[in-house]
């Protein structure tokens, strides 16, 4: 089937897994543990619930890591399993891929503007990425942090909610007129989303209705400005830990985790699309809002720990 094609760009990763020349370690996660994290990716990463959130909810759950360096290999495997999901989305919008390697090529202005336009989105995230990533990891990355930021998502999302779908949906601009200071606009907010829990997808449609587009086409930039960023942060962690990741972990598991986000993601992005056409985004703000009294009951119960 056509839809499964995207998985075949994995291939290399695969490959360079298994031709790994370190010895491989019995692994620290076991089959099930994979699925699982990979379908949490795939449903969370595009949503505007926070995939971060949930899968530190879950690696708290399953109790995977117990050394710093399962740890750190942990947290490098969450990251790598979002090229499942962002192959998924680039599957789903490859309409809007073509129309940018047209305008690369000179052959479309609108594709040419919007990739300019994801590329600016794309540079404050980047800068305090580079700058703040070991400092962001150690302070916010604990339940407490992000049960907050579901609940105060989940309100804003609720209150946004109750407007009509046709305030939602109002505009002062679309995509081929987007400014480069109202794309720099929605990527200084994509900073805001480097707090877990808060959800990149929530925080760009936000900037993007914020700026002036409606709601389908900050839905859009939104997912967009995901494969750009979220592929930096992968091959940027692979670097940095992949060959740890392997061997602690397994290549096995990493090819588990990827294709069940790509298959979940190509679900969820393309569910996502179909609801917002009919209803707003209030039901989402609920479920940050349960989720987040859950995490915390979890918290204060000594069932997980922060």
């Amino acid at each position: 089937m056509k839809k499964f094609l995207p998985l075949l760009c994995t291939l290399p990763l695969v490959l360079l897994a298994q031709a790994a020349p370190n010895e491989v370690q019995e692994s620290a996660m076991t089959y099930a543990q994979a699925l699982l994290l990979g379908v949490t990716e795939g449903v969370t990463e595009f949503l505007p619930i926070s995939s971060t959130g949930h899968l530190l909810l879950a690696e708290r759950l399953l109790n995977i890591s117990d050394t710093p360096e399962s740890a750190r290999a942990l947290d490098t495997y969450m990251i790598v399993i979002q090229l499942g999901a962002i192959l998924a989305v680039a599957w789903v919008y490859h309409d809007y891929l073509k129309r940018i390697i047209l305008g690369l090529l000179g052959k479309d202005a609108d594709g040419l503007r919007l990739f300019r336009n994801l590329m600016i989105a794309f540079i404050p995230a980047a800068l305090v990425g580079i700058l703040f990533v070991d400092v962001i990891k150690e302070s916010l990355f604990n339940l407490w942090v992000v049960s907050f930021a579901w609940l105060v998502g989940g309100v804003a999302l609720v209150i946004w909610g109750k407007k009509t779908s046709h305030e939602a949906d109002e505009s002062s601009c679309t995509l081929a007129s987007l400014s480069t200071k109202k794309a720099l606009g929605i990527g200084a907010m994509q900073v805001i989303a480097m707090w877990p829990g808060t959800s990149r997808s929530l925080i760009t449609i936000l900037g993007g209705k914020w700026v002036g587009l409606s709601l389908k086409d900050s839905v859009l930039f939104s997912f967009l400005l995901g494969l750009v960023t979220l592929t930096a942060s992968t091959a940027y962690d692979m670097v940095r830990n992949g060959e740890e990741m392997i061997r602690l972990l397994g290549a096995d598991s990493l090819i588990i985790g990827l294709i069940a986000a790509y298959l979940s993601a190509w679900v969820a992005v393309r569910g996502m699309v179909h609801y917002l056409r009919k209803h707003g985004m209030g039901l989402f703000g609920g479920y940050r809002i349960v989720l987040a009294c859950i995490t915390v009951g979890l918290l204060l119960s000594g069932w997980v720990s922060a």
